[in-house]
Formats: structure tokens, C-alpha cells, sequence
């Protein structure tokens, strides 16, 4: 109908490695027949997972620290992708430099983005963007590893219930349609926790009438929640890495959802991405079958909550030794190796862990713990 507007989510863009090089090239090398489908949208979001700058210095946290430069943003202009998301757990990477020095490219590419700012103010505004009568309010949220926001500090807008449905309300008092994309949940896991599933339902009571979530680096399921589609994980866009090719982490999804002040429908397209070569190719029909019929089955359990939790459970279970690990208080490969097989005992004795359990858990205690590891760890 010509009053539909058709908006195209991608998961995560991070050109590094292999794809760094293919970002000079014309898109249409890179993204082959889903290109046509970029061109054909009205708008396009994608996840901009690193920030744009030549920053020599990250900030002191876990995990990688990425970075691209701005011939990425050159690529997304050629491509027509001219909105990207900014809220997730690299964006913040190479401190507030790297984040000013984004912002600044992405307003000289005329890029629009939203999701991080100078504050907390700033990177939770609402994107507005209007076609045909409609106006839609588009906004993005992230979970709180090293990114987010929450005062004056700079950094991207974060995932939090009380702040996020107002943030829903208000977008709905001038918005017609409120659409949120998120970043969060277990990495290479193909289902939401049960707490994901929960939260996004939420949302949709608080007036979302779609989510679409990424960082996961796999896809993952979705359902129809009081009408509103639910999308658990888009997987990566254009994100290489070297470890892996031809499994999960390549596997991705673009949902290119049609509204109206009436409805919302959506389809998928299901591709591969930074296998052998470097590029983003559309799955063929029998591969495209395989994947529907591998995500009816995910999508089965996610609405049977027993199955769901039944899922997550196994999943915490395999992640078991990698986390008892994390919480010794020294580490030591050796005598991680050691506590792993049973031969030495955790140095943290069953009444330590149960008080560790309850800092955490407890609201209260979790405000003045993390406070005070924030302010150690910035003092180091």
C-alpha cells in the first residue's frame, strides 16, 4: 500500500580484519542481491559495533577493544545504508575520544545515528523518521557491560527498565509507531534468556509495537507478542573473524519490516557472511529452507517457557567452568587448570560464594558494590 514505510534491520557492522580492505570497494561486490534490497527500503539501520577513529588508546576494560576507520562510513553511504545504532558494548571502546571522534564522522558522511551522545540525555533521544503520513519513533538501547550511560557522562543509552518505558511513553505521545533495536544477550547462544524474553515483552506492553536485538553473533528465533514482531537476534552483518567460517557466527538475518498505522508485517532474508570470501551472499533456496525450519524450532520453544528454561539451563551449565573462573579471586592458568579437574578446591569456600551471591543479587548491595569496583578500578 502506499502508505506502508519498509525499514531494514541488520545485526552487527564491524569491518575489521578481512572486511577493513573490502570497504573501498563498490558495495555491490560486497553485499551482492541483498544490495537491491538496501536500495529498495526506506530506510536502513545497521549496528555500527566500533567506533570511527584513529585513537591509539583503549579504555581499561574486558575483551577486545575494536575500531575501524572512515572508509566504513564511505561504504555505508555508496551502499545506502544512512542510519546506524550506536548503543552496544563497543561503541565506547577507545573512551570518549573514540566516541567524539564517531559522532563528528558520522555527522560529516551525513549519517544519522542515534543511541550514544555526550550523555545520558542525548544517547537515549528517540530517532524520528516519517513517510507517508506515518511517523515512526525509532529507539535503541544497550546492555551495561563498558558502554552505557546513565548521567552526564558520555556514552550509549542503556538497557533499563523504569528508564526505557518512559523513554516508550514518550516516543508514543509523537510517534505513530514506536520500533526499539536492541543490543544484548549470550554470545554464540541461539536463544534468549528467559530475562530477555521477559524484558522485550515488556517493552511491548509499554507501547513498542516491534523489537529487533543483535550482539549475540548468531541468529536466533522470534515471535508475534500482542501483534508486535519480536526478533531475538539478527546475527552479524559484516563482522570477520578469523576463527570462524561456515558456522554460526556467519550465519546472519536482515528483517525488513512493512508498517502502517494499521499493521506490521516483516520478511526475512537469511544470509552468509565472512566465510572463504569476505563478502555478504543471500542464501539459496535449500538454504533458506534449512534456516525457517531450524528457526520454527527455536521459535517453538521460546513459547513454551518450561522448554525455554529447560534451555538456558543447559546452556549455564556449559558455561559453568569458564565463569567459576572468572569469579577466583587470583588467575592463574595452572591452578585454573587444576580447580577445573577437581584437583584443587575454589579458593572461595561455599559461605564466601553465598555472600558473593547475595552482593549481587540484592539491589541494594549490587549499588554499593559496583560503585565501588567502578571507583577501584579507575583508580588502578
Amino acid at each position: 500500500m502506499k502508505d506502508d514505510v519498509n525499514i531494514l534491520t541488520t545485526g552487527d557492522f564491524c569491518p575489521i580484519r578481512r572486511y577493513e580492505s573490502q570497504m573501498t570497494k563498490p558495495p555491490q561486490e560486497v553485499l551482492g542481491d541483498l544490495y537491491n534490497t538496501i536500495k529498495q527500503a526506506d530506510f536502513t539501520f545497521t549496528n555500527l559495533e566500533c567506533p570511527i577513529t584513529n585513537f591509539q588508546t583503549p579504555i581499561k576494560k574486558t575483551g577486545p577493544a575494536l575500531k575501524t576507520n572512515s572508509s566504513a562510513l564511505d561504504f555505508l553511504n555508496s551502499a545506502g545504508i544512512k542510519y546506524v545504532t550506536l548503543a552496544n558494548n563497543h561503541i565506547l571502546d577507545y573512551g570518549n575520544r573514540g566516541l567524539d571522534d564517531t559522532l563528528k564522522s558520522l555527522k560529516v558522511k551525513k549519517i544519522n545515528y542515534l543511541g550514544a551522545g555526550a550523555n545520558f540525555y542525548e544517547a537515549s533521544k528517540p530517532m524520528i523518521i516519517e513517510k507517508n503520513g506515518l511517523k515512526i519513533a525509532i529507539l535503541n538501547f544497550a546492555e551495561n557491560e563498558w558502554s552505557t550511560t546513565f548521567y552526564n557522562a558520555p556514552g550509549a543509552s542503556p538497557i533499563h527498565p523504569v528508564r526505557n518505558y518512559k523513554s516508550i511513553q514518550n516516543a508514543k505521545k509523537i510517534a505513530d509507531r514506536v520500533v526499539i533495536i536492541s543490543h544484548g544477550g549470550h554470545e554464540m547462544y541461539k536463544y534468549p534468556s528467559p530475562r530477555m524474553k521477559e524484558l522485550f515483552r515488556f517493552y511491548v506492553d509499554a507501547g513498542a509495537d516491534a523489537v529487533l536485538n543483535h550482539h549475540t553473533h548468531c541468529t536466533s528465533g522470534y515471535e508475534i507478542y500482542n501483534k508486535a514482531p519480536i526478533f531475538y537476534s539478527l546475527g552479524n552483518f559484516l563482522f570477520d573473524n578469523n576463527t570462524a567460517t561456515n558456522n554460526i557466527w556467519n550465519e546472519g538475518m536482515a528483517v525488513n519490516l512493512k508498517i502502517s498505522k494499521e499493521s506490521i508485517s516483516f520478511k526475512i532474508i537469511h544470509f552468509n557472511q565472512a566465510n572463504d570470501n569476505a563478502i555478504l551472499e543471500i542464501c539459496n533456496e535449500e538454504e533458506t529452507t534449512d534456516r525457517i525450519n531450524k528457526i520454527e524450532k527455536i521459535n517453538a520453544i521460546i513459547q513454551d517457557d518450561s522448554m525455554l528454561s529447560d534451555e538456558f539451563n543447559l546452556w549455564i551449565q556449559s558455561q559453568k567452568k569458564m565463569f567459576n573462573a572468572f569469579i577466583e579471586p587470583r588467575s592463574i592458568p595452572f591452578l585454573t587448570a587444576l580447580q577445573s579437574r577437581k584437583i584443587l578446591p575454589s579458593l572461595w569456600n561455599k559461605r564466601k560464594k553465598m555472600f558473593l551471591l547475595n552482593l549481587i543479587k540484592c539491589e541494594a548491595h549490587q549499588d554499593i558494590l559496583v560503585s565501588i569496583l567502578k571507583d577501584d578500578v579507575s583508580n588502578t
